[in-house]
């Protein structure tokens, strides 16, 4: 029942680990790896976060809006930095951390 009720925002935290480790590891790949540090780094806290998040939630944990509410910070501000670069992989995880911060901060409304 509990998850029922945060399966949209649980699939956006999903996602959005998905997308923030492709990037990750895709940008690991890219020729300039000190103009990439900011956005690996923001793909590594980001994925975390939402597979936190997306556990609190399906765990029914008393603290899942609090963490939802941080989770959706988080990627904001990984989508801010991913938009500035043009690669595809990196836009494609701004769009997936755009989408998570909006369910996130649904659910912790």
């Amino acid at each position: 029942m509990i998850a029922q009720m945060y399966e949209e925002c649980i699939k956006a935290c999903l996602e959005c680990m998905e997308a923030c480790n492709t990037c990750y590891d895709a940008c690991l790949k890219e020729e300039d790896l000190a103009m990439m540090a900011d956005c690996i780094r923001m793909d590594r806290e980001c994925a975390d976060i939402c597979a936190f998040a997306a556990r609190s939630m399906q765990s029914g944990s008393p603290f899942a809006k609090q963490i939802c509410q941080l989770c959706a910070d988080i990627c904001e501000a990984c989508g801010n930095e991913c938009k500035k670069h043009e690669h595809d992989h990196c836009q494609k995880c701004a769009e997936a951390c755009f989408k998570c911060a909006e369910e996130c901060r649904k659910m912790a409304a």
